[in-house]
């Protein structure tokens, strides 16, 4: 998202020169290496680079062995992969509100499990950390698994631990959005031998085989899988992101930081579960009304996005989801298997949520911003104030 540079360059020609681009080599292996050094940075026993945030997010939920008959909850507020990672697999999303923080209430999460909920799907949405310890007690409390989607929040943290590594899973996504990139990739985190060897067999067509260095030997018994499997070209642009990882967020929290000190005499900002551990992408603002929130971000020089506004991220625009359409077969689709209990999709069902993302306003943060760019927006942010 922020930089790729000649680091980048070299490493793709280093590859394209090797003549190895499958991950599966004696050459170069630079998966293999991406791996290793992901699991070092993020604190994990296993790591697995994949296509996308979202087939990392179905590969754990068929490692923890989801599927028909089972509900995931997951936040009103989040992109519609997050949800439709659950219905991939058969199982039925749960949506709960979110809270002031913009992440999922701990709250609502107790209030929303039943006899056939089997697992939480916290979203780091925009880097913020969710109540990760709010959470896993009540996780704990209930006997469910964790699997966080820190697909916007790559080397994000809580209390210390990096995001993606608290729960029993994580998700990262790489795409060209996120903050660092390698165009489109994702990768599973996790410490769990069991969901990470499902996690293996489900997302390389159980080629089990090439498993490299990770896993000494695979227990479970061998099912069908599909292809999520990444090459060595991505893995070698990451292995450059991940070293200009921390310096990234360094900037980008600098930045949040100086403007959000600058204005905190006059307007009130979205409040943070762990504001250190914040990726700092994004300076949340928080109005009374809607109106004040429109006037604001619609002033010049503020270039403003109300959440409310973002289309697929709201519950109420996921269109499949919102009408029950689980796949293109009628035979597999998740809404009509009789395991599953359909649970309720009304527009107005996280009435909490939709007030809250309808009188905020994100400002987008620049690693890269000077002290006179900050005291620019400061000024824009000053003269716009409702």
């Amino acid at each position: 998202m922020y930089t790729i540079g000649k680091e980048e360059k070299e490493a793709v020609a280093r590859v394209i020169d090797s003549g190895n681009l499958f991950k599966v080599n004696n050459g170069l292996r630079e998966t293999e290496h991406c791996e290793a050094e992901m699991r070092e940075k993020f604190g994990c026993d296993f790591a697995m680079l994949m296509t996308s945030g979202s087939g990392a997010l179905t590969s754990a939920l068929i490692g923890m062995g989801i599927g028909p008959g089972d509900e995931v909850i997951v936040p009103a507020y989040t992109y519609i992969a997050t949800a439709m990672s659950v219905v991939s697999v058969g199982a039925m999303p749960v949506i709960a509100e979110v809270n002031e923080t913009l992440t999922l209430d701990p709250a609502d999460v107790e209030r929303k499990i039943t006899d056939r909920t089997k697992a939480i799907l916290p979203v780091h949405i925009q880097g913020f950390p969710c109540d990760m310890k709010a959470l896993c007690d009540v996780a704990r409390k209930h006997g469910l698994f964790v699997l966080e989607d820190a697909c916007q929040a790559d080397g994000g943290s809580f209390n210390g631990k990096r995001l993606g590594t608290i729960g029993d899973a994580g998700a990262l996504s790489f795409n060209q959005y996120k903050i660092i990139t390698c165009g489109e990739g994702g990768a599973l985190l996790t410490s769990d031998r069991r969901i990470f060897e499902r996690a293996l067999i489900y997302h390389d067509s159980n080629a089990v085989r090439f498993f490299g260095s990770q896993l000494d030997g695979i227990t479970e018994p061998l099912f069908c899988g599909t292809e999520f499997r990444t090459n060595e070209i991505q893995a070698a642009i990451l292995r450059e992101q991940l070293k200009k990882l921390d310096g990234i967020l360094s900037g980008l929290r600098r930045s949040r930081n100086a403007l959000r000190d600058a204005l905190s005499d006059i307007f009130t900002f979205a409040p943070s579960n762990d504001l250190d551990g914040d990726c700092g992408t994004t300076l949340a603002f928080r109005f009374e009304t809607e109106e004040a929130a429109r006037k604001f971000a619609t002033s010049d020089g503020i270039y403003g996005t109300l959440p409310i506004d973002t289309g697929k991220h709201v519950y109420t625009n996921w269109e499949p989801i919102m009408n029950r359409r689980g796949a293109v077969n009628p035979a597999f689709d998740p809404f009509r298997m009789e395991a599953n209990r359909v649970p309720d999709y009304r527009p107005d069902l996280c009435p909490k949520t939709l007030d809250i993302l309808s009188r905020t306003v994100y400002l987008g943060m620049s690693p890269w911003s000077k002290d006179e760019d900050i005291e620019r927006r400061a000024e824009a942010c000053r003269g716009a104030r409702p």
